[in-house]
């Protein structure tokens, strides 16, 4: 264990000798009364604080097995075998101090505290697949509300039995991509639909993507000769805007051959506005897919590429089961997820992710203290 720390040493100097710097510099009244300086420092503190704290205590537990393995060497019995209860208590606690320590030393993905548009297209199985969408969007819905998220429709084309053919709506909130990232991918139900008269299971899937909004800094140009502009009559549920001017937008990227559609809103150049944003961020998950299909083809083996056309999750009514598997979990209690409890499929994940990123930094960090 303590071999594993030694690669995290030398960034963990570099970290110590800038919280030192950090911690001076605050306390000079120049600086204090630098209204875009102080903040700005105390932001870089914060965060290099709890590593620096965290680093301590594998420091202060290291010692004290060092301490207990000089008990080892000792005539008396007794010492010996305190110095070994010393070192079995200690190694657990090592172990979580380090991994703790690890986690945060981890390069964050600037897109995970990112809102994001979630879009839900009804596949294989036609008007009950256009049902299991809807399940679907109030599944997250329920999510969404329950952390605290803000939710809105964009675009939506309804089915004629209260479902939803396509509908694609923004998340925005706290870690709104961190949680949903890994929800990209095929939804699968099995299960008797209202129209089956003969009681036959069915299965139909859906497709979900989840794309990060973008960035002003990292947003993809869109040059105008490469966009087809067409405005159209909405087709939503109601409002007596709908059916009545052209108000909705569809925008599409020419290049790439993306189209994108907003029609909740009563203007056209609101609906125009948001279409631009929802092409954006699909453009930016488009490149970002690509790099991230290049650099890290072990992340897509652990917890999926997130590509639409992978089947990520069954739904089995019948059993009042639900299986992920990419993470191999089966949880019996479907009508806790339809009610949006998902973080037990969530988290198992995002650990996963965490794990496979964890390696990749290990192996970086023994090859270059061993260069």
């Amino acid at each position: 264990m303590r071999q594993a720390l030694s690669w995290i040493a030398p960034r963990m100097e570099e970290i110590r000798f800038r919280h030192e710097e950090l911690t001076r510099r605050l306390g000079e009244p120049e600086v204090v009364s630098d209204r875009k300086l102080f903040p700005q420092l105390s932001k870089e503190y914060a965060q290099l604080d709890p590593i620096v704290r965290a680093w301590q205590e594998c420091e202060s537990i290291q010692i004290q097995m060092h301490e207990a393995e000089e008990l080892l060497e000792s005539d008396d019995g007794e010492l010996k075998e305190l110095g070994r209860s010393t070192l079995d208590d200690l190694q657990p606690r090592l172990q979580q101090a380090s991994d703790a320590l690890e986690l945060m030393l981890l390069p964050p993905d600037p897109t995970d505290g990112r809102s994001a548009y979630l879009e839900i297209r009804a596949g294989t199985g036609g008007k009950e697949a256009a049902l299991f969408a809807a399940d679907l969007l109030q599944m997250y819905q329920r999510y969404a509300a329950a952390r605290g998220w803000n939710e809105e429709i964009l675009s939506s084309r309804p089915s004629e039995s209260d479902g939803y053919w396509h509908v694609i709506c923004r998340l925005d909130g706290q870690g709104v991509y961190e949680r949903l990232k890994f929800e990209s991918g095929a939804h699968r139900v099995q299960r008797v639909p209202k129209t089956e008269s003969q009681g036959r299971i069915h299965t139909s899937a859906c497709t979900v993507a989840v794309m990060a909004e973008a960035d002003p800094v990292d947003e993809i140009e869109i040059d105008s000769k490469d966009l087809r502009v067409e405005t159209f009559k909405s087709s939503g549920k109601g409002g007596q805007h709908v059916n009545k001017t052209d108000s909705a937008v569809r925008l599409t990227h020419k290049p790439s051959g993306v189209v994108v559609e907003c029609q909740e809103e009563r203007s056209q150049h609101m609906n125009r506005a948001r279409a631009m944003a929802l092409l954006q961020a699909k453009l930016f998950a488009s490149a970002r897919e690509k790099q991230e299909s290049e650099e890290s083809a072990l992340r897509k083996a652990l917890v999926g590429s997130g590509d639409r056309s992978q089947r990520i999750r069954t739904y089995n009514f019948p059993q009042g089961r639900v299986t992920d598997h990419r993470a191999n979990i089966t949880l019996y209690k479907l009508d806790d997820v339809l009610e949006g409890s998902l973080d037990d499929l969530i988290d198992p994940l995002i650990k996963r992710s965490h794990a496979e990123r964890l390696s990749q930094v290990r192996s970086q960090g023994r090859d270059a203290a061993s260069a």
